[in-house]
């Protein structure tokens, strides 16, 4: 190793633990909440990156409400951070104007400018225009996108064979319906440039943001640069269509974020809409595959459950012609599909919490909270309470008959109040979709009936999640 290279290694240890250390004197006359900065720079991630990838986070979430109650400093991911437990810190969090929707130091470092970083007009326009294209109307025609997206999929990868592992699969079928909205017509093109960088770039969001060669944050900083070449290319293209009025359709990302912008919607830079899809990107591509995956998982081991998804979905198809897509009515329709989807969603969250930022100082429960901290809350805390959800290791999707008797902010995995995540109608979409085709074609029997899972970020089955598949006729 040459004397440059120690140099900047010794430099990047030297600097978190100053930054570390300045953290703890500049606070002093805050009445912060109870708790340990842990190791400097890196607190308690390493110990919940354990938790999480042994499947062990919900102990270790009560574990820290047990020794210091539901509000309790950290450190973690690079950031100072309170953890804030139980319905009413959701609900504080998800209705404070003062809290930003954020992400970790290592995700904002490998995103850029998406709509995690921003704050104020530019977070209001960002927003509302993401919503706007995520919104149902918009959704309604991607119904189609999917269908064909999803038969296509099932043609090629389940069809005919024995066994699949249903995981991979999965992501791969949501990493091409969510390029196939971003990017249009060159989806096909495209994906399968970025597809093993948007995998590097995913493992790397939960990193410690020490850029040291060859590790899982360096990988991912390297796949983001990659992407973001890519991205920046197919944005001067579209820039270009619409300078020269060929731009018909904005049903693609880039397109419609171009097309706001000349209409005076949102300022932002060409750079700034790459980062956006970039983020979107990592969204649609992970969470509704895992939400995907472990309904295959439960419905193997819930027969009963299986048998009324089945008549629902059978009603369905028996409506429509052999080559008829489904459409927006016919995923209306899948109401109990929904509700098996729900009780997956609260058994095994896709994302295992939220990060907020703190964009001034404010005060909870007589605890003091400083500008810039992170607040983070974890879904498992509420979701697996007995208190909230009797029987909570039982899966019951009548839990979703009567919404009315769900305390409000005790079920949050798309986030809650004012601050619902903008994608939550897609992932609803293209699950529903998704689950149509599978349940209807097939059956199926896990290889491995005593196959368990780790988060890494995501819930993810050691295996992959290996079936052995048999064709179902159609009735």
């Amino acid at each position: 190793m040459d004397s440059s290279m120690l140099f900047a290694l010794l430099l990047a240890l030297f600097i978190p633990i100053l930054l570390h250390l300045i953290t703890r004197r500049k606070y002093s006359s805050y009445n912060l909440p109870p708790g340990s900065f842990g190791l400097p720079f890196i607190g308690q991630s390493i110990s919940l990156l354990r938790a999480l990838r042994s499947n062990t986070d919900y102990q270790w979430y009560q574990g820290r409400i047990k020794k210091y109650g539901p509000v309790s400093k950290m450190w973690l991911f690079g950031s100072p951070t309170v953890m804030m437990a139980g319905p009413a810190a959701n609900h504080f969090i998800f209705s404070n104007t003062d809290l930003l929707f954020t992400g970790t130091s290592s995700l904002n470092l490998l995103t850029g400018r998406n709509t995690l970083m921003l704050s104020g007009e530019e977070l209001k326009q960002v927003r509302s225009a993401l919503q706007n294209f995520l919104c149902p109307e918009m959704v309604i025609k991607y119904v189609c996108k999917m269908d064909k997206e999803v038969r296509r999929h099932v043609k090629l990868n389940w069809v005919g064979h024995k066994t699949v592992k249903v995981l991979p699969l999965a992501k791969k079928l949501t990493f091409d319906i969510i390029c196939s909205v971003i990017f249009g017509q060159e989806a096909c093109s495209v994906r399968k440039a970025l597809a093993t960088d948007v995998q590097t770039l995913v493992k790397a969001v939960l990193s410690i943001p020490v850029k040291i060669p060859f590790t899982r944050f360096s990988k991912g900083l390297s796949a983001s640069g990659r992407i973001r070449k890519v991205l920046r290319g197919i944005a001067h293209e579209r820039e270009t269509l619409l300078q020269q009025d060929h731009g018909t359709s904005s049903d693609d990302f880039f397109t419609y974020m171009l097309a706001s912008r000349a209409e005076g919607v949102h300022s932002l830079t060409v750079e700034d809409i790459v980062d956006n899809a970039i983020f979107l990107l990592i969204a649609g591509y992970e969470t509704s595959s895992v939400l995907i995956t472990f309904m295959l998982r439960h419905l193997e081991k819930e027969p009963e459950v299986l048998g009324k998804i089945t008549e629902e979905q059978d009603e369905i198809a028996r409506s429509k012609g052999p080559e008829d897509p489904l459409n927006w009515d016919d995923v209306s329709r899948m109401k109990y599909t929904w509700k098996v989807a729900m009780e997956t969603l609260r058994t095994i969250p896709p994302v295992f919490g939220g990060f907020r930022t703190a964009s001034k100082d404010i005060e909870y429960h007589g605890y003091h909270i400083p500008k810039g901290w992170l607040v983070f809350t974890a879904q498992p805390v509420t979701h697996l309470d007995a208190n909230l959800f009797p029987e909570p290791s039982k899966f019951n999707p009548a839990r979703f008959e009567n919404h009315s008797s769900i305390p409000p902010y005790c079920f949050v995995p798309f986030g809650g109040g004012p601050r619902m995540c903008p994608g939550n109608e897609f992932a609803r979409t293209e699950t529903l979709v998704t689950m149509h085709y599978l349940v209807t074609q097939f059956r199926w029997k896990m290889c491995c009936k005593d196959e368990g899972y780790k988060k890494d970020p995501s819930p993810t089955p050691i295996l992959g999640l290996p079936v052995e598949l048999e064709p179902r006729l159609p009735t």
